[in-house]
Order: structure tokens, then C-alpha cells, then sequence
């Protein structure tokens, strides 16, 4: 009997399998959505939409962009048919959501599936620019002669440019203020006024700032030089070796799409993502292609929700 029941899962086995690439092969034979989680305009959804853009050319099936802001648009994807047509391009805040928000409806792990991450992009250490620091060693200094008087400006609590300064404070074993701000600009505005010390902006929002003067840069956040701030050391070579961390983009799906189409996916927006044209798009972006396979994607996102989920529950935030 046993014998029987073996060979009658095997058979689902291999039934299943072929059914899975069969399913991969006739994917996509209807129109397929991206979800992005944040409002029109950001820089996640000029990526998916460019990445719209590319697919639908690829597959001949409309492919189109959704804007759903905040826990609304996340966990709407998380509730979707698990068939590869709701799909969602997201940032590197994803992994910690239910640390943020523990009422969140979702398990930013355990409901998705990740596809592929699509780019990333460096934090530039901005100060004011008659910060008396012009090296991090030197604002590590500072900091350490003052304990609690500096503070740094965030986009937000949980933010990346908060999970930055947090992961900074950290490795640096400084005692440095967060002061949150409602977003970007807000944080931006308190440096440019002098209010704040330190703010981990998206490098590629820095650029024009910093040669016009009005920002200083002390280095980027990335193990590697970011291009467009060629002569701005990485926190690493300024003596640091501990920290590094990268702002990533990337695609997801709902959790149990089969494998075969999660490969598909991830393989068509990769090669769509290495076009001349696309590549450009994004250098001019400040965002630096960089894609995964579904595996690897899926390992930093379980990697980075145990990393920033224990930063955010020591710094008090997952007790809020």
C-alpha cells in the first residue's frame, strides 16, 4: 500500500511540474498589473512605469501601473490571486512594514514573493555646509565630545534615510538625536536652514545642492563610489568599515505564484532593465540597475527584516 501511495504522489509530483511550466509558457495571456505603494511622481513609480513600458512590449499584453499608497496598496497584493498578474514594485522599507506598523494585514516575508530586485541607489551623508565637520571621522568626533547634542533629519520614522542614520548611529556608537520629518523635502529644508546636523539623503536628490554649495556631502552610504559624486569617499574609506547600506527598488509578487512564472518574470525585467535605453533612463535617475534572481531577492528580504526589524525594536520603535 505504501508502495501505492508513493508512486501516486510522485505522479502529482510530475503533473504538477509540467503544469507549472506549461503555465510559464503560455504566461502572461492577460493584462497584468504593477501595484506601486506609493504615489505618482516618486521614484518608484517612474521605474515601474518604465518597466511597464518594456514588458508590454515584450509579452504583447497589457501591462499597467496601479498607485495605491501605503498598507492599503501593499496588502491588497498580498490578498491577490497567486497567478503572476498582480505584481508589485516596492523599496527597501518593505521588509520591515510590520515593524513600522504592527497592525499592518500583512507579513512583509512570509506573503510575498520576490521576483527581482530592480535598482539601487546610495544615501549621501548631508550636513550644512558650515557644518564644522567635513569628514565623518570628524563628525564622529563631535559627536562623541556632545553626546545627544547633534541630531539627524529623517524622511520619517522607519524611513530609509531613517534606517540609515539609525544603522550610522549604531556602528559609530554615537548618541545622535533622530528627528523625523514629514518627508524628503522637510528633512532637506531642515539642513538648508541649519536646524539639523545630519541627513541620509537618496544621493541622487543631492547633486545640484551640493555644487551649488549649499550642502555639504562627508560620503555615500554604498560600499562602492557613487558615479555621479565621483570625488565622494564611501562611509567604509572614511574610516568605517563596519556600515554600509544601500536604498534598493524591486518587484514582488503575492506569496505561492509558481516558481516557473516567478523565473519568467524576473528574467523578462532584467533583460528589460539592461537595454541601452533603459539603462540610460535610469543612470540620468541616479539609480544604479542591479537585479536578482527570485531566490537571491528573497534572501536579502529575509535577511534585512531580521537586520532593520532588531535596529527598529532597540531604537523603540517596534514598541510604538
Amino acid at each position: 500500500m505504501k508502495v501505492v501511495w508513493f508512486a501516486v504522489a510522485a505522479l502529482l509530483a510530475v503533473n504538477c511540474c509540467a503544469a507549472s511550466a506549461q503555465n510559464a509558457s503560455q504566461y502572461p495571456n492577460q493584462m497584468v498589473r504593477i501595484v506601486v505603494p506609493f504615489s505618482a511622481g516618486s521614484n518608484t513609480d517612474g521605474q515601474a512605469r518604465i518597466i511597464a513600458d518594456k514588458l508590454s512590449d515584450m509579452w504583447k499584453q497589457q501591462v499597467i501601473v496601479e498607485n495605491r499608497p501605503g498598507v492599503a496598496g501593499t496588502a491588497s497584493v498580498s490578498k491577490a490571486a497567486p497567478d503572476g498578474y498582480t505584481l508589485m514594485l516596492t523599496s527597501s522599507g518593505h521588509p520591515v512594514a510590520n515593524v513600522i506598523n504592527r497592525a499592518a494585514p500583512f507579513d512583509p516575508v512570509k506573503d510575498f514573493a520576490g521576483i527581482t530586485r530592480t535598482t539601487v541607489v546610495p544615501a549621501a551623508l548631508v550636513v550644512p555646509p558650515n557644518s564644522a565637520a567635513k569628514t565623518v571621522s570628524e563628525f564622529i568626533a563631535l559627536a562623541k565630545q556632545k553626546p545627544g547634542a547633534l541630531n539627524f533629519a529623517s524622511a520619517g520614522t522607519a524611513s530609509t534615510s531613517y534606517l540609515a542614520g539609525e544603522v550610522f548611529k549604531q556602528v559609530a556608537k554615537i548618541n545622535i538625536v533622530h528627528i523625523p520629518h514629514k518627508g524628503a523635502p522637510e528633512a532637506m529644508t531642515s539642513i538648508l536652514r541649519n536646524d539639523s546636523q545630519l541627513y541620509f539623503a537618496s544621493a541622487n536628490s543631492t547633486t545640484e545642492l551640493f555644487e551649488a554649495k549649499k550642502i555639504g556631502i562627508l560620503a555615500v552610504s554604498s560600499g562602492k563610489r557613487f558615479p555621479p559624486l565621483p570625488n565622494i569617499p564611501t562611509v567604509k574609506e572614511s574610516g568605517l568599515p563596519g556600515y554600509e547600506y544601500d536604498s534598493w527598488f524591486g518587484v514582488m509578487a503575492p506569496a505561492g505564484v509558481p516558481k516557473p512564472i516567478l523565473n519568467k518574470i524576473s528574467q523578462d525585467i532584467a533583460r528589460a532593465l539592461h537595454l541601452p535605453d533603459v539603462a540610460e533612463k535610469m543612470k540620468t535617475q541616479g539609480l544604479v540597475v542591479d537585479t536578482q534572481t527570485p531566490d537571491e531577492f528573497d534572501a536579502l528580504i529575509r535577511s534585512e527584516a531580521q537586520r532593520y526589524g532588531k535596529i527598529l525594536r532597540d531604537a523603540g520603535v517596534g514598541a510604538k
